[in-house]
């Protein structure tokens, strides 16, 4: 479905080529991982998982080998050690060495209590913290991270915003495990549609879920108000567990046999994922995820029941195999977002007049920020070209905001403004 789109705006811009400069179709691409490090802290309150069976010392070396063969922007990560002496660890032997010393992590909180916790590292050249929340749980912290993109229009206060949410939800198979689950997510969706700002967001983490109709499952990707919803980019709905069709998904766990901490039965279990926002899934506002991105790292679908070593694993290089194998007992799941590296070139070219609500639903509604009374200008098209829709008014020199009927179903659109000034630009609209 992707590509039909992308194929379709493509086609659209052709012949509204005049009001796009050629920079503007210059794109950056954000690489995110989510990784459940299995028990990175000296207190992991597991017996048999320890200094020796695991050892930090040890994980330090497998998680650098894994982060510079990935190279993320952006890593979030589960079971990271509740105190700031694990995040700042693995930042400074892990992540920032070897030369490398632009990346950083995002603050620490464990208010849900436990000895493991949440923790996001990123690129600090490309993304700039902004803001960080979380959501307590009666058994893990969600956390929110907030960026702004290091945009080349920057000094003028012209960027892109991204928020990542993180969770470890209560693992179990029991009704009542998957009613935990639920209130969990149940407190993150409010938290997302009471804030009134969808955007570009993801949700990512380890979810102990076992298929597609797990009621936390459904409250992510049905959510009642669309804008807020979250997709999945592998769209793979089903029975994971132990179910050899969706292999090339499962990321938990990389021992077959009972090793210490690690847990055994091979790979069977698509725990771990990477969800995202309408915004992102559609590409609405400047920044979308890549078709066919979506990929566990070590897993070529070869893997069912059996570890990440055996049968032999040519998906990656045998060092990182192996770092994969002895680091911890789930994969990573990685996925590539683009973004436009010279953002607001489309939407705010010289002159621009006007500013339109999106996602739309039902009603368009445009905002003029310079109206001395000229007639505006609207044309619809289609995501395939065709063109649906021409308006043409002039509004009082009191009127601010315009609105017309939006008819159509859901999905992408190009919508193209003019005033007589001769002002003009374009807008990707999503419509839900």
């Amino acid at each position: 479905m992707m590509s039909k789109l992308t194929a379709g705006i493509l086609r659209t811009l052709i012949p509204l080529a005049f009001i796009w400069p050629a920079a503007s179709q210059t794109s950056d691409t954000i690489r995110m991982m989510q990784y459940n490090l299995m028990y990175y802290t000296s207190n992991s309150g597991v017996s048999d998982c320890n200094s020796i069976t695991n050892s930090l010392e040890v994980k330090d070396q497998h998680i650098k080998t894994i982060f510079r063969h990935v190279k993320p922007t952006v890593m979030c990560v589960c079971e990271m050690g509740s105190h700031n002496q694990y995040a700042d660890r693995l930042l400074n032997n892990a992540i920032n060495t070897d030369g490398i010393d632009y990346y950083r992590r995002g603050p620490l909180t464990n208010q849900s209590g436990g000895n493991i916790a949440n923790m996001i590292y990123y690129d600090s050249r490309k993304l700039t913290l902004h803001q960080s929340t979380n959501i307590t749980t009666a058994y893990r912290d969600i956390n929110g991270y907030t960026f702004y993109y290091n945009a080349e229009n920057l000094s003028s206060g012209d960027t892109i915003f991204m928020t990542f949410w993180i969770a470890h939800l209560k693992a179990g198979t029991s009704e009542n495990n998957e009613a935990a689950r639920l209130s969990q997510v149940q407190k993150l969706m409010n938290r997302i549609s009471n804030s009134g700002v969808p955007g570009n967001y993801t949700f990512s983490g380890d979810f102990n879920i076992y298929h597609s109709e797990e009621p936390a499952y459904q409250e992510l990707t049905e959510y009642p108000n669309s804008l807020y919803r979250f997709y999945d980019p592998a769209n793979a709905p089903g029975y994971w567990h132990s179910n050899p069709q969706f292999a090339s998904l499962h990321t938990q766990s990389t021992h077959s046999q009972s090793d210490d901490c690690f847990s055994s039965g091979g790979l069977d279990d698509r725990f771990d994922m990477i969800l995202v926002s309408p915004y992102l899934y559609f590409g609405s506002d400047r920044m979308h995820i890549i078709e066919d991105s979506y990929q566990v790292v070590g897993q070529d679908g070869q893997r069912y029941n059996n570890s990440i070593l055996a049968p032999a694993n040519n998906s990656v290089p045998s060092d990182v195999a192996n770092a994969l194998y002895h680091q911890s007992d789930h994969l990573p799941v990685v996925m590539d977002m683009t973004i436009d590296a010279h953002v607001g070139i489309a939407d705010n070219t010289p002159g621009f007049f006007a500013s339109i609500a999106n996602p739309v639903h039902n009603e368009l509604r445009i905002t003029l920020h310079d109206n001395e009374s000229e007639t505006i200008t609207l044309d619809l098209f289609s995501a395939d070209g065709r063109h649906l829709a021409h308006f043409s008014e002039r509004p009082s020199p009191t009127s601010t905001v315009l609105s017309y009927p939006f008819p159509y179903k859901k999905g992408l659109y190009i919508l193209h403004l003019q005033n007589e000034k001769g002002y003009k630009t374009a807008k990707k609209i999503l419509s839900l």
